[in-house]
């Protein structure tokens, strides 16, 4: 998402849509969005690297080296005047065939802890766009994150009747948005199921519970009868978030580098839980930083259960001027303009 939106910004900078070419991997949800977007793409072949000693990291680093060679077969055909990494296993091989090759690098990260394949090529680049202040890479422009214009064009002040009634939300409660990205989250989705029977008498109360692929029929099978007034909806999956932006009052949900640009961007508040093992605990240091700003509320994912969940998420809904406080640090943290602040640094270090 956040390369879509470089993309997007370079073309409303001037430059021919054919101009800007996506490099992704087989496996990845690239071979879906890219194309939606309007890009051209190139697939390499191949899949990470375990991060400790294995027998599966023979084959991966044979694919690896081939998607190596590959990017710099494109490379020299194409001779792009610069070549922007957003980091992952997709970037990686990108990013080294272009240092390879003397061509212009320019990297962007999303999160306060930078990734393994940023950090790696991160000496070579001419500059490292970064979401934070104080990320750790060599020549850093604080930029923000990049975000999509649907993110964008949400707004919470006037439109979160009108996003409700297209979500089937009431108009009259305070909204619990709950979501841990495409395939879910087994901890929040089942901190959620323990909530909800506290939560049942609640008149005052919505959840709207993305579940996720993984856990729906967990889930379906698992909620409890609610016998009061709360007002629970579990979808499998949504593809509207930013009406969810506009319509939740506070989030529960993992700290990815994109879900806590959006929050930022749109102003929202939220109950961040981390998952842990992700790369250099990187989505630790997002929720840090959130959380130091009195932007949102972090709980470790080991502390999360029913219990927890709900007395967090009671103590923040049922404080209406603490949660407009929290509000205002969150959009405080965006950086609405981030696309453009990186398309123009890569312009800055494009080949003249």
């Amino acid at each position: 998402m956040p390369a879509i939106a470089i993309g997007r910004a370079l073309v409303a900078r001037g430059h021919a849509r054919e101009s800007v070419h996506f490099v992704g991997s087989e496996r990845g949800i690239e071979r879906r969005l890219v194309p939606e977007a309007g890009f051209s793409l190139t697939v390499l072949p191949g899949r990470g690297i375990q991060r400790r000693v294995t027998i599966e990291n023979v084959p991966a680093a044979a694919g690896m080296a081939r998607a190596v060679a590959r990017a710099m077969a494109l490379l020299r055909r194409e001779r792009p005047r610069v070549v922007v990494s957003v980091g992952g296993y997709a970037s990686a091989p990108c990013a080294m065939a272009a240092v390879a090759v003397r061509i212009p690098l320019v990297l962007q990260e999303q999160n306060a802890a930078p990734g393994a394949a940023n950090r790696m090529v991160a000496r070579f680049a001419q500059a490292c766009a970064v979401s934070y202040p104080g990320t750790p890479l060599p020549r850093a422009h604080v930029t923000g994150n990049p975000v999509r214009p649907e993110v964008l064009a949400v707004d919470r002040s006037t439109g979160a009747a009108e996003a409700r009634a297209a979500l089937g939300l009431p108009a009259d409660r305070r909204v619990i948005g709950v979501f841990g990205g495409s395939l879910g989250a087994l901890r929040i989705n089942r901190a959620v199921l323990g909530a909800l029977p506290g939560w049942s008498a609640r008149r005052d109360l919505a959840i709207h519970h993305v579940v996720g692929e993984r856990d729906w029929d967990l889930v379906s099978a698992e909620t409890p009868a609610i016998d009061g007034g709360l007002h629970y909806q579990a979808v499998r999956y949504e593809d509207r978030l930013p009406l969810l932006y506009a319509a939740a009052d506070l989030f529960v949900c993992r700290a990815g580098g994109n879900t806590v640009a959006e929050l930022a961007a749109v102003g929202a508040p939220a109950v961040l839980v981390p998952l842990p093992g992700a790369p250099a605990d990187h989505q630790t240091a997002n929720a840090k930083v959130f959380a130091e700003a009195g932007a949102a509320e972090l709980v470790r994912d080991r502390e999360l259960d029913g219990a927890r969940l709900a007395t967090t998420v009671n103590e923040l809904i049922d404080d209406p001027e603490g949660l407009g406080a929290m509000a205002k640090a969150a959009a405080s943290l965006g950086r609405r303009d981030a696309a453009d602040r990186v398309a123009a640094l890569a312009e800055e270090h494009a080949r003249g």
